[in-house]
């Protein structure tokens, strides 16, 4: 026991020290990671996402927003958009710690689990978006920094909207070639920066709580001043009254200079409106216990150029308007709806995945990203929720309706509200959206790089290149260029919506991911994070697409269009990356339930189509030998229903196995250059006849099998120096014919036209002499669809005895081609039973004697070809004596067939056992060399009386010939002389494959009867049906 011990002691404790260097290895990349200062949750996730959730459109759209839906209606879009967020951080949650989640974030996570493809198309529309949101917040920084900071620094002075999106335009162009420079120089400012940026948000926020709080204790002192029900603009007046009264005189106000023309007098001229109606003063902040959250209980939508107005005050209506004073008044700039203002809205919600984005920095991801993302949407979705109900509660709703503040001295609605100053407000606005503008322009290059490193997207990876300490200088010049088309849009309200769409998109494919990654319970699939379902992210998807085209149905369009441009291009164009992502497995699922539905039941004849198990041959190189059989499977298909191309190598698979492999890339090689959709299989086998028999039979899947076998014709079987080729391919035709497949059999294949020529005329012609299904007929009609043969006119052949009615069999054939919705020219062809022709006699003498003379006299070559020299002068003397003009060269000896079998057998019998051992042979391979004495003893023991001249010298009189064997020679001839006569110019010939014998001694014969048959035809393909229908007139 102890020897035993030992002797195993010593490999595993050197096993135990390779473990331990291996692990020590693995360990140092963590070592020097952990030199790196590591965040935590509450660092590294809770105010990055809380600093890109709280920004622009809290400060100056929230109360726009407030006012005009009304809090139901503000209520239900927070809820939808904070729900939207919520779902899809579980879901992201969920896949983030299902493994280690390196520097990429969100792109890394959905590429990784939903494949390039996806991941490409997604992570591009995640750095639009991105960089459209950088647009939004330099629009914001232009709008705070024009409106309330210093609006006198205007370049275009002009009173109107055009103005205005002119200065948004220059000053926008500035500010962001600012900030690129500040993002070029060093991102190390722009991260020391975020944490100030934060505080102004915090404060800010801070400030407005602390607002709400004091209007319970003594209201704001900011009023609005209406005319009539008609709210007004007050930066140009102090005294909300028409006159003023100075020392016992009465004169007019700023606000009478506005509405009249001249001084002050009862003559003078002034506007309608303003004389009927009266000015009252109203408290812009009633406060929140003042009762006026139940008059902005609802919305309050109309077009653009509608005036602001008071709901329940009363008024008087002019008769004339007046279009020059209307520009005192406030009113709607846009035409206001429900589904706009969710678009404008939706980008205060994103900024969830600025987590995810960090976590190549935190100390754990897996644990962090989780729990700081979904405290960070909880925060701020009840901030807003709050904000909601707290400035209809609060704020006078013609004040909830200025979007700019003019009602309010050209302040900021959420600033006359937070406390002590509305100036707290301006400037942490200010920052916040510059600190977030900074944030897009630095994470948008990097995002960019990431997608261009990849390596998915071929024409983006100059982008992948920066400085020497990897900053991403080209594609930050790219990010701004493209944040300068949202600049010169000009509008904070038309670009919200652009970026709305591209981070739908983006939160979508996360619920896809995870969705589907559960839904298919892969191995893998192990997430740290217990607390999602499918049916969560399958809700969050549902919402997400639902918001997207809610908000602005054709935006919603164009960025489904991009992403779908981007799948294909990826799919067609770029890198093969296999990550194992999960549309693969859903892939893999919906093949197997397909496969099995399939095989409940066979398909009916209206679905047929030819599913084609293609023979191919490999030359010495495995190469593929004939690349036109592909071409014609292509042009076939047209990429529909199966193919499967398949080869066999002679020899074991331990010896051939590498060779397999490469022929089965030499397949995958030649489908593609042809553009062969299928599947692609090399065997290994002992011989290639048992190969061929294992692919018939065992090639495809379940219900995906094929129905019908394409291979070429053996050209060379009559010159080859064994039979194989020719019982290779019998033996084929046999099996099909047994498995109810049906065959094709393509003559001069590489002759056949490739996929890039175009046939400009021609005819496809169908000898239809038996009805085998219709595949003769629904063959040319599937070629007829691609633009190779598109211009050939489909021809049908049928052939008539003299005493059929060929008239009616025209018509008839006619009538059955228009219900099968086929176009093509019939011809009814008569047949003269005539005599039998000597060439026909001729042929059958031909072929008889050579397949006795090679079958049984196993010669060596250079006897053999003494031999048949010596028969053929004997052949010829004798045909010419029947004057036979026809005397094509005879390759035989005339031994009757019956009589040569029988000393083939007997041989092969008597002489098996000797030779197994000597040779190694079968007893069918037995090889024999014939002499004149040989033969004679032979020819004793069967017959006596019979000499060996009368032997050699038997003369091969036609009646010593087989009738059965004349007969389909003189069908094949007559048939043959028909067939050229009529289509010798057609593109293409299709003919019935008559089959083989079943007695295997006619093998050669059948040969020769198919050699006749298509002699003198450039193209054609023998079909043999497989027995069953395949076309029907039905619909």
């Amino acid at each position: 026991m102890w020897e035993v011990w030992r002797s195993t002691a010593g490999p595993l404790q050197h096993l135990d020290r390779q473990l331990s260097v291996m692990e020590r290895a693995q360990e140092k990349p963590f070592v020097s990671r952990k030199m790196v200062p590591q965040m935590g949750t509450f660092i590294g996730v809770y105010l990055p996402c809380m600093q890109n959730i709280l920004g622009v459109i809290l400060f100056l759209r929230l109360t726009w927003i407030v006012g005009t839906a009304g809090i139901l209606g503000s209520f239900a879009i927070v809820s939808m958009c904070c729900i939207c967020t919520l779902l899809t951080a579980i879901s992201m949650s969920a896949i983030a710690t299902n493994g280690v989640v390196p520097a990429g974030g969100s792109y890394y996570m959905i590429s990784r689990s939903l494949g390039p493809e996806f991941g490409g198309a997604v992570g591009l529309c995640l750095y639009l978006g991105t960089t459209f949101a950088g647009s939004l917040y330099i629009l914001g920084t232009i709008e705070i920094l024009l409106t309330y900071i210093v609006p006198t620094a205007i370049v275009f002075k002009e009173n109107n909207s055009e103005a205005m999106h002119n200065n948004m335009r220059v000053y926008g162009t500035c500010c962001l070639v600012l900030m690129a420079l500040v993002v070029f120089v060093g991102v190390k400012y722009v991260n020391k920066l975020a944490l100030v940026f934060l505080s102004c948000v915090v404060l800010s926020i801070m400030a407005t709580y602390a607002g709400v709080i004091k209007t319970l204790i003594e209201p704001p002192d900011f009023n609005v001043c209406l005319l009539g029900n008609r709210s007004l603009r007050n930066e140009n007046f102090e005294t909300c009254a028409k006159t003023d009264t100075i020392k016992n005189t009465t004169i007019p106000t700023e606000l009478w200079s506005l509405f009249c023309s001249g001084q002050y007098s009862y003559n003078e001229t002034c506007d309608e409106y303003f004389t009927l109606n009266n000015l009252t003063e109203i408290r812009a902040i009633p406060g929140l216990l003042s009762g006026v959250i139940k008059d902005n209980l609802w919305g309050d939508y109309g077009p653009a150029g509608t005036v602001i107005e008071k709901q329940k005050q009363s008024s008087v209506a002019a008769q004339v308007p007046s279009e020059e004073k209307n520009m005192n008044y406030l009113f709607n700039d846009i035409t206001t709806y429900f589904t706009l203002l969710v678009g404008i809205y939706f980008p205060s919600v994103t900024g969830i995945m600025a987590g995810s984005n960090r976590s190549g920095d935190l100390r754990d991801a897996q644990r962090s990203i989780p729990i700081g993302t979904i405290l960070a949407i909880l925060t701020t979705s009840f901030i807003y929720i709050s904000f909601v109900v707290l400035f209809g509660a609060c704020i006078e709703g013609v004040v909830l309706r200025d979007k700019f503040g003019y009602s309010v001295k050209k302040n900021p609605v959420i600033g006359i509200l937070a406390w002590p100053s509305p100036w707290v407000i301006v400037i942490g606005s200010f920052f916040s959206c510059c600190g977030a503008g900074l944030q897009s322009l630095t994470g948008a290059p990097r995002l960019l790089q990431a997608i261009a490193r990849d390596g998915i997207i071929p024409f983006l990876q100059v982008f992948g290149h920066g400085k020497a300490n990897g900053e991403p200088t080209w594609a930050l010049l790219l990010t701004v260029g493209i944040c300068e088309i949202g600049i010169l849009i000009a509008s904070l309200d038309d670009v919200a919506p652009i970026l709305s769409m591209f981070f739908l998109m983006c939160y979508l494919f996360v619920n896809l991911a995870c969705a589907v990654q559960t839904l298919l319970r892969t191995p893998n699939w192990r997430p740290r994070f217990k607390f999602y379902h499918w049916t969560l992210s399958f809700l969050g998807m549902s919402l997400c697409l639902s918001l997207m085209f809610v908000s602005s149905w054709y935006y919603a369009l164009v960025a489904v269009v991009i992403a779908g441009c981007i799948y294909k291009y990826i799919e067609y164009r770029g890198a093969v990356k296999e990550w194992g992502d999960g549309i693969r497995g859903l892939s893999l699922n919906a093949a197997r339930y397909a496969l099995i539905r399939l095989e409940e039941a066979p398909p009916h004849t209206k679905n047929w189509r030819p599913q084609v198990l293609v023979l191919c041959k490999l030359d010495s190189d495995l190469q593929v030998k004939h690349p036109r059989l592909l071409s014609f499977t292509t042009q076939l298909k047209a990429g529909k229903g199966l193919t499967i191309v398949c080869s066999v190598l002679e020899g074991t698979y331990m010896t051939r196995g590498n060779d397999a492999k490469a022929g089965e890339q030499s397949l995958k090689s030649a489908m593609a250059a042809e553009r062969t959709k299928g599947f692609s299989h090399v065997v290994v086998s002992s011989n290639l006849r048992d190969g061929f028999s294992i692919l018939i039979q065992s090639a495809g899947l379940g219900g995906m099998k094929h129905n019908a076998v394409l291979m070429a014709w053996p050209a060379g079987w009559k010159q080859a120096q064994d039979s194989s080729a020719r019982r290779n391919f019998i033996e084929t035709v046999r099996e099909t014919t047994a498995a109810h497949q049906a065959l094709m059999v393509a003559k001069n294949i590489d002759h056949f036209p490739g996929n890039q020529e175009r046939l400009k005329e021609g005819t496809i012609d169908v000898w239809w002499i038996v009805h085998d299904g219709g595949l003769l007929m629904l063959l040319p009609f599937l070629l007829s669809q691609h633009k190779v043969w598109r211009k050939c006119q489909m021809r049908i052949f049928t052939v008539a005895q003299m005493d059929d009615n060929s008239i009616q069999m025209k018509k008839d054939l006619q009538m059955f081609l228009y219900h099968l919705r086929l176009d093509a020219v019939v011809e009814v062809v008569e047949m003269h039973d005539s005599d039998i022709s000597a060439f026909t006699y001729e042929k059958t003498l031909m072929m008889e004697q050579r397949s006795q003379m090679l079958k049984q006299m196993q010669l060596s070559r250079t006897e053999r070809e003494r031999e048949i020299q010596s028969i053929t002068d004997v052949s010829r003397g004798s045909i010419k004596r029947k004057k036979c003009s026809c005397a094509p060269p005879l390759y035989t000896q005339c031994i009757p067939e019956e009589e040569a079998q029988l000393i083939h057998d007997r041989n092969t019998a008597s002489h098996s056992s000797a030779n197994d051992k000597a040779v190694g042979a079968a007893p069918d391979r037995v090889h024999m060399t014939w002499t004149k004495e040989k033969l004679i003893n032979e020819r004793n023991k069967q017959r006596e009386g019979m000499g060996v001249k009368d032997m050699f010298n038997m003369k091969p009189e036609w009646e010593n010939l087989n009738q059965s064997n004349v007969r389909r020679m003189h069908t094949a001839v007559k048939l043959n002389e028909v067939v050229v006569k009529k289509s010798h110019n057609s593109q293409l010939v299709l003919l019935n494959m008559p089959g083989p014998p079943k007695n295997k001694k006619g093998d050669e014969n059948y040969m020769e009867f198919l050699e006749v048959l298509m002699e003198g035809l450039d193209r054609v393909l023998l079909v043999r049906g497989g027995g069953r229908e395949v076309i029907t007139i039905y619909s």
